[in-house]
């Protein structure tokens, strides 16, 4: 990240731009930072202007307490205005609830596309999974348990027991300890895990909800269920692609919707 800009609590943000054409701003999921993302960014770039960034709490941005959703939606309405005040939001995963609402609540979006956010309305049990999950996750935090706190989010993912543990004996987990109090970040920006139908309702730019065809079910209809609720969406799978999607794959179809 090369760049700084302020929110407006006087938190400041670290972003990157790449590329040259429609400004597109990539928003990371959780357990994230910008990085993860510049890998499209890169592909994006042949077409568009590709804005990448450290989401408050983590990598290179910083962080006021106490943290609030309406926080990261300013920080999307800064960054718009960094780059020039028009730009496109696309969101990952959690990432995508943060782009959504943003949109609802008016940040200057010419487009809104997201992959895959994990609304569990089709998920069998899925809300009180979500309730579950987030208390654990509250008294983890709260306890300094860092490590479970990251250990309960891979669950959530569906990261089988012995690949958690490897997980744990590997070199990247320190890093995720440091990423693991932004888990309550996107807990917060996923709600109770349940499709906000009334503030999807208020988008009124074009949305592309997109999901991977290797995906589970429940997803699929997440995404169809994005689109259904906004007043100008659209739904899209990509053919083979699971929840960790390819950057060539998904690139060219984001350029396509925010480029033409």
């Amino acid at each position: 990240m090369d760049k700084k800009t302020t929110s407006r609590d006087g938190t400041f943000l670290a972003y990157h731009v790449t590329g040259h054409g429609p400004t597109v701003i990539l928003v990371s999921g959780a357990m994230s930072t910008g990085g993860t993302v510049l890998p499209l960014a890169e592909r994006l770039a042949r077409r568009c202007t590709a804005v990448v960034y450290d989401r408050r709490g983590r990598g290179e941005s910083g962080d006021t307490a106490p943290y609030a959703v309406d926080r990261e939606v300013e920080d999307l309405a800064a960054l718009v205005d960094a780059v020039g005040g028009d730009a496109a939001l696309f969101g990952v995963s959690s990432g995508g609830a943060l782009v959504l609402r943003a949109a609802a609540d008016g940040v200057p979006a010419t487009r809104a596309a997201v992959y895959e956010v994990p609304y569990a309305d089709h998920l069998a049990d899925g809300a009180a999974r979500e309730a579950a999950y987030k208390e654990r996750l509250a008294e983890a935090l709260a306890e300094g348990r860092r490590g479970d706190a990251v250990e309960l989010f891979l669950r959530q993912t569906g990261l089988g027991e012995e690949m958690i543990q490897r997980a744990r004996q590997s070199p990247m987990w320190a890093g995720m300890e440091t990423l693991a109090p932004s888990l309550a970040h996107d807990d917060a920006v996923m709600a109770d895990g349940l499709l906000p139908g009334g503030l999807l309702a208020r988008i009124s730019v074009p949305v592309l909800a997109l999901a991977g065809g290797a995906g589970p079910e429940w997803m699929h209809r997440a995404g169809q269920a994005i689109a259904e609720a906004v007043p100008r969406g659209t739904y899209r799978v990509l053919p083979g692609q699971t929840h960790m999607v390819e950057p060539d794959v998904l690139g060219p179809v984001l350029a396509e919707f925010f480029a033409g």
